[in-house]
C-alpha cells in the first residue's frame, strides 16, 4: 500500500529473483483480500493475482492502444518470451483519458447535528468550519480535484445557510443542485427526490465526513463487483477494559486479558445504482440500512462492501469534532 500510495498507480508488480513476474496486486486484490480477513502485515501472496493480463515487451503501440481500449486497465506489464518483467504499459500513453467522472455525487446534508449542540443552533453541521472553510467546502474541493463535477446537496436544517454559501457551485468548477426536504427524510429518503440522476452510479455520502478515500477506486471497485450498491465499510476495534470469564456450568472454560474486538462498520460513504432509486417510496422517510435491505430483497447478492484504510472520521459529535479540527491541521494541510 506504501509502493501504491508512493508511486499513484494503485498496482504493484511482483517478481521473483529472476524478475519473471509473478503476479500483480492492485488496488482492488488488496481490498477482496482484506474482507477475506487479511490485515495490513499479511504477506503480498494473499492479495496477489497469479495471472494477470499481459502483453509481449515486443508489442506494437497499436497492439497496446487497442488492449486498453478493450479492458478497463490502467496498467499491464510487458514480459518477454521467458515470463520475465520489462515494462509497464500506461493508458495515459496510448489511450485519451476524460478528466471528469459523470457520476452524480450526492451529499446529504440535511441533518440538524443535536449531538453538536450549541455548535449547530445556528449553523448546520456540515456548515462548522475546520481551518478556514466549512467541513462541506473540503469535501466538495476533494472530490473536484478527483475529477467529479456534479454535485447534488440534499438539505432540509438551516437549508438557506448551504445554498447561499455554495449557490451553484461555480465558484468551485461544479455544478451543484439542491433537493430541498419538505421534511426530514432519514439517509436515503430524500435520494427519491432527485429528478434526473442520469445512467451512471450514484456517489453518495454522508456530508459530515472528513476523509481520505480513494473516489475513483471505489467506483472501479463497484463496478468489477457488479452490484446495485455498494457500502463502504471501516475497520472499528473495541477493547474491554477486563479480563473475560468464559464458563460453563459454573466451570471455568477460559479467562481473556482485555480482548480486542473487531467489527466492520458502515462509512456513510456509498454508490447507488439509480436503477434501485425506483424501488424508495417517493418522498417518505428512510434510512440507508432499510434501502439496502430493500435491495437486498430483490437482488440477494446486490450488496457489496468496500474496506477503507484510508483515513475517515465521521463528525457525529463533540469529540470526533475535535479530533477532525486537529487531524485536519496535522493531515491535510501539509
Amino acid at each position: 500500500m506504501a509502493v501504491m500510495t508512493k508511486d499513484r498507480i494503485n498496482m504493484v508488480v511482483v517478481a521473483d529473483p529472476r524478475g519473471r513476474l509473478l503476479g500483480v496486486a492492485a488496488d482492488i486484490d488488496v481490498r477482496r483480500a482484506l474482507l477475506r480477513g487479511a490485515e495490513m502485515g499479511s504477506p503480498v501472496s494473499r492479495a496477489l493475482n497469479r495471472k494477470p493480463f499481459t502483453l509481449p515487451a515486443a508489442a506494437t503501440r497499436e497492439r497496446i492502444a487497442a488492449a486498453f481500449r478493450t479492458r478497463p486497465k490502467s496498467f499491464i506489464p510487458l514480459v518477454d518470451a521467458k515470463g520475465r518483467l520489462k515494462g509497464l504499459a500506461e493508458l495515459s500513453e496510448y489511450v485519451t483519458i476524460p478528466t471528469r467522472y459523470p457520476n452524480r455525487v450526492v451529499v446529504m446534508a440535511g441533518g440538524a447535528g443535536r449531538r453538536l449542540r450549541p455548535l449547530t443552533a445556528n449553523t448546520p453541521k456540515p456548515m462548522l468550519r475546520l481551518g478556514d472553510k466549512p467541513i462541506l467546502e473540503h469535501l466538495i474541493e476533494q472530490m473536484a480535484a478527483a475529477g467529479f463535477s456534479r454535485f447534488t446537496f440534499t438539505v432540509n436544517y438551516l437549508a438557506e445557510q448551504i445554498k447561499r454559501h455554495f449557490r451553484d457551485g461555480s465558484r468551485w468548477n461544479v455544478e451543484i443542485s439542491y433537493v430541498q426536504e419538505p421534511k426530514p427524510l432519514g439517509t436515503a429518503g430524500a435520494l427519491s427526490l432527485i429528478k434526473d440522476p442520469g445512467p451512471e452510479p450514484l456517489v453518495v455520502l454522508n456530508g459530515d465526513i472528513l476523509t481520505k478515500v480513494d473516489f475513483p477506486a471505489l467506483l472501479e471497485f463497484h463496478r468489477a463487483e457488479k452490484g446495485l450498491a455498494t457500502l463502504c465499510v471501516k475497520n472499528h476495534e473495541i477493547q474491554v477494559p477486563y479480563g473475560v470469564v468464559e464458563q460453563s456450568h459454573r466451570r471455568l472454560r477460559r479467562l481473556v486479558e482485555k480482548p480486542t474486538h473487531r467489527f466492520l462498520v458502515n462509512a456513510g460513504i456509498y454508490v447507488v445504482d439509480p436503477r434501485a432509486l425506483a424501488w424508495l417510496p417517493k418522498g417518505a422517510a428512510c434510512d440507508m440500512p432499510d434501502f439496502l435491505d430493500l435491495i437486498r430483497a430483490r437482488r440477494r447478492r446486490g450488496v457489496t462492501c468496500f474496506p477503507i484504510q484510508e483515513y475517515w472520521l465521521d463528525i457525529g459529535g463533540p469529540k470526533e469534532f475535535e479530533r477532525a479540527v486537529k487531524d485536519y491541521g496535522d493531515l491535510f494541510e501539509r
